[in-house]
């Protein structure tokens, strides 16, 4: 061997030199098997899958457990009509009488109800200033539902309502909207409240819509309540 190709093994001193053909240096460590990236892969995706998955199922279970338990707390209503509330009294007139008792009468016919119920109340200080109420209780599943179904049946007795819309219960919860509407005796503002045990209307002469909301919800809370 040539001293030129000795100088490429041996040091001068006859040191061995590291032999950097014989195998290559792997800096990345062993070679993964072919395929295991996209094993990897579809496994990660599967995990992020399953964790949404649960995600959504745990979601639901707290959502129905949140519906349940409004159902539970809300289904047994009890309305009364007395002489007086919230500043009015009752109105026991053959013709007040007999206005509520058949808007009742379309209530019932619309909606099963347990227990349905109307009446008329007066402002002492102003007749003009009538409410006229009607209603009833039983379980409901789908409150708004038939609040809006109440809503539809003042609309064939009277006229086309406007500017329907949401509007806060208050404290007994539920479900509240108003809106407005006009016939031969005047425009007169209609709200109403429905929960998973009642359903209530009422038509209100001479108020806003937003006094009229105020109203509902003062005579709401003294004449609804719940076992």
């Amino acid at each position: 061997m040539s001293d030129a190709r000795r100088s490429l093994h041996r040091l001068d001193d006859g040191t061995p030199l590291v032999d950097l053909t014989a195998e290559p240096i792997e800096l990345d460590g062993p070679e993964a098997p072919a395929g295991s990236d996209r094993r990897t892969g579809r496994s990660r995706r599967w995990r992020i899958a399953a964790a949404l998955i649960a995600v959504l199922v745990f979601a639901g279970v707290g959502a129905l457990g949140s519906w349940g338990w409004r159902i539970m707390q809300q289904k047994d209503a009890r309305i009364s009509t007395p002489g007086e509330v919230a500043g009015l009294r009752q109105d026991t007139s053959d013709r007040a009488v007999s206005t509520a008792d058949y808007l009742r009468s379309g209530l019932a016919a619309d909606i099963q109800l347990d227990s349905s119920f109307g009446v008329v109340y007066q402002d002492p200080a102003d007749a003009r200033r009538s409410v006229l109420m009607f209603g009833g209780t039983t379980l409901l599943w789908q409150p708004e539902r038939d609040l809006e179904s109440l809503f539809t049946l003042m609309a064939d007795e009277t006229s086309a309502l406007d500017g329907l819309r949401d509007v806060s219960p208050g404290r007994l919860g539920g479900v509240m909207k108003c809106g407005s509407t006009s016939s031969e005796d005047g425009d007169f503002a209609v709200c109403g409240w429905a929960d998973h045990g009642s359903v209530v209307l009422a038509m209100f002469s001479s108020r806003s819509v937003d006094e009229s909301a105020g109203l509902l919800r003062q005579i709401r809370e003294a004449v609804q309540t719940r076992h």
